[in-house]
C-alpha cells in the first residue's frame, strides 16, 4: 500500500495501516507486545507525534491532534482484541497439552487447632468439676459494689484508681477480677451448703509487660461450709496444679494480704522456663507468683448472706494466661494475643 487509505474515519498511511494489519494477524502476545512498545510506548511513533503537534501551525493543531489520538484509540482496540484471542488460545493449547485430571481432589484445607488458654481453661474446667466445684457464671461488666465494696474494698481503696481500672458511665466498670462472683454465687445458693462453685472469664486492667496483660482470663474456685480451713484450701489447690501440670510441680506457700480473705496466702510454682535457675520471666527468683488465695473475710461471707460466725470458706484465683504461660514454656504473655502462626503451631 503506497497511499493513504480511509479506516473508521482516521486516514492512515501505508506504514499505519501495515501496523494495524500486522496487529491483526500477530500470533504471539511478544509480538503483540513489540507493535504496541513501536507504536504506543513512551517513545512510540504515535506517541512521538503527539509531542510534536506542539510545533505545528495553530490551525494545524487541532486536525492533527484529533486524528493522532484517534488512531491510537483504533491501535489499542486491536491490541486488546488480538491479546484475548492470543490468551484464549493459549490456555485452550494448554489444557490439550498438560491433561488436566479435573478428578483429582483439590488441597485439603487447613485444620485449626485450639489456641493454648482456651486448652488451659478447658483442663481448669475439668479439675475443678472433678472435684465437685460447679461452674457459676459472673458478668465482666461490673458495678463497684459488687467488684469492690462487698469485697471488703471502700472508696479509697487504691484499686480503684484510675491507673488499675476500666471506668464505664457510673456506677459500672469492667471487672478488674473474678472474686465479684463470690458474693453473687452466695446469693444465688440462698443459704444452701456446701457451696462449691468456680468461675472463668476475662478480666481487664491497665497492665502490659511480658507477664500481665490489659485483658486477661482468671479462674476462681469458691468452697463455703461449716469448719473449712486452710488444710482444705492447701488439698484442693495442689490437685488441681497436679492435673494441669503433672507430675508433683514445685509449689511454695507464702503469707499475703487480700481485703476480701484472712488470713491470705500466696502460692508460687517454679519456674519451667528456667527449672528454677532464674530467668527475665520470674525476675531471677526462679519461682513465678500464681496464685492469690485465703479464707473467705467475715465482710464478704456477710455480703454474700451467710453468717461468718457459722460458716467459713476459702477462695482463690489465678490468671489462666499466666498457667498457660507455664504450660507451653512462653515467656512473653503477649505473644498469646498476637495470633502468629508461627508460634501458636509449635504449641
Amino acid at each position: 500500500m503506497t497511499g493513504p487509505e480511509e479506516l473508521h474515519g482516521v486516514t492512515l498511511l501505508a506504514e499505519e495501516a501495515a501496523a494495524l494489519a500486522a496487529m491483526a494477524d500477530a500470533s504471539s502476545v511478544a509480538e503483540l507486545e513489540r507493535l504496541r512498545v513501536e507504536w504506543l510506548g513512551r517513545r512510540g511513533r504515535v506517541t512521538e507525534q503527539l509531542r510534536a503537534v506542539g510545533t505545528l501551525p495553530a490551525d494545524q493543531r487541532r486536525t492533527a491532534g484529533q486524528r493522532l489520538n484517534a488512531l491510537r484509540a483504533l491501535m489499542e482496540k486491536r491490541l486488546d482484541a488480538r491479546l484475548a484471542e492470543c490468551a484464549r488460545r493459549d490456555l485452550e493449547q494448554r489444557l490439550i497439552e498438560e491433561r488436566l485430571d479435573l478428578t483429582l481432589p483439590s488441597a485439603p484445607p487447613a485444620v485449626g487447632r485450639l489456641h493454648p488458654v482456651t486448652r488451659t481453661r478447658r483442663r481448669l474446667e475439668d479439675a475443678m468439676v472433678r472435684l465437685g466445684f460447679s461452674l457459676f457464671e459472673g458478668p465482666q461488666v461490673e458495678d463497684e459494689w459488687h467488684n469492690f465494696e462487698a469485697l471488703n474494698m471502700p472508696a479509697e481503696h487504691p484499686a480503684r484508681e484510675m491507673h488499675d481500672t476500666f471506668y464505664l458511665p457510673p456506677p459500672y466498670l469492667l471487672r478488674t477480677h473474678t472474686s465479684p462472683f463470690q458474693v453473687r454465687s452466695m446469693k444465688a445458693a440462698q443459704g444452701r451448703l456446701p457451696l462449691r462453685v468456680f468461675t472463668i472469664g476475662t478480666t481487664f486492667r491497665r497492665d502490659d509487660d511480658p507477664t500481665h496483660a490489659p485483658q486477661f482470663m482468671q479462674m476462681e474456685g469458691l468452697l463455703l461450709d461449716v469448719g473449712i480451713g486452710l488444710g482444705h484450701l492447701k488439698g484442693v489447690v495442689r490437685q488441681v496444679f497436679k492435673e494441669v501440670f503433672g507430675g508433683d510441680p514445685v509449689l511454695r506457700i507464702r503469707p499475703s494480704f487480700f481485703p476480701f480473705t484472712e488470713p491470705s496466702v500466696e502460692w508460687d510454682m517454679q519456674c519451667t522456663l528456667c527449672g528454677g535457675s532464674g530467668c527475665r520471666v520470674c525476675q531471677n527468683t526462679g519461682f513465678l507468683e500464681l496464685l492469690g488465695s485465703g479464707m473467705v473475710h467475715p465482710h464478704v461471707i456477710r455480703a454474700g448472706g451467710y453468717d461468718p460466725e457459722l460458716v467459713s470458706g476459702f477462695a482463690f484465683g489465678w490468671g489462666v494466661d499466666r498457667l498457660a504461660m507455664l504450660a507451653y514454656g512462653i515467656d512473653d504473655i503477649r505473644l498469646l494475643y498476637q495470633n502468629d502462626l508461627r508460634l501458636l503451631n509449635q504449641l
